[in-house]
């Protein structure tokens, strides 16, 4: 993963990013000067939370573009397209909690019968991402923990963020995948 100092600098850049953009409407440049591993391409999250609750939650689960660019697009669009919630006004900036999550590519879990996931997913550890068909749904590491989620509520939940039935991931048509992920707050 990527040290605690690159941690941090994504975090300030995903506040100076929607910071800019509620000043001007426009997506801030990627900095000349950052550290390089933020050059690799890695799946980011970024979370936005105002007095503990959701406000906004926009990633990339797969590594498709540098983990600096990737915490730009993120960060705007958590604050400004996320379709569960209006767009950040700038009177509510001061007043947000900025959180990114940088993943590890996400891993497919091999099983011969669906009980055996209760014993290949770690609460605290691993995020899910369930597909069946078009739907995919995913949850970050913290959700579960956040929540006091166990394995299987864990697993039913990242099913109904997919928009499939609670219990679809007993369902031999469903992929569901783990991964890791370092939070910086």
């Amino acid at each position: 993963m990527i040290s605690d100092k690159s941690g941090q600098y994504l975090l300030e850049l995903a506040k100076e990013a929607i910071a800019f953009y509620l000043e001007t409407g426009k997506k801030i440049g990627v900095p000349s000067e950052h550290p390089l591993e933020l050059d690799e391409k890695l799946g980011v999250f970024v979370t936005i939370n105002k007095k503990n609750r959701l406000r906004g939650c926009i990633g990339y689960a797969e590594p498709i573009m540098s983990a600096i660019e990737a915490t730009i697009d993120v960060a705007i669009a958590a604050a400004f397209n996320d379709p569960r919630f209006n767009a950040i006004e700038p009177e509510e900036y001061e007043k947000l909690d900025f959180e990114v999550t940088v993943l590890t590519e996400p891993e497919l879990i091999e099983i011969a019968h669906p009980d055996q996931y209760l014993e290949e997913i770690e609460i605290g550890r691993d995020g899910l991402i369930i597909q069946k068909g078009y739907s995919r749904g995913l949850l970050l590491p913290q959700v579960a923990v956040e929540n006091a989620f166990d394995v299987e509520t864990f697993l039913d939940h990242t099913c109904m963020k997919a928009g499939i039935s609670a219990d679809s991931w007993m369902d031999e048509s469903c992929d569901v995948y783990k991964f890791q992920g370092q939070i910086f707050k």
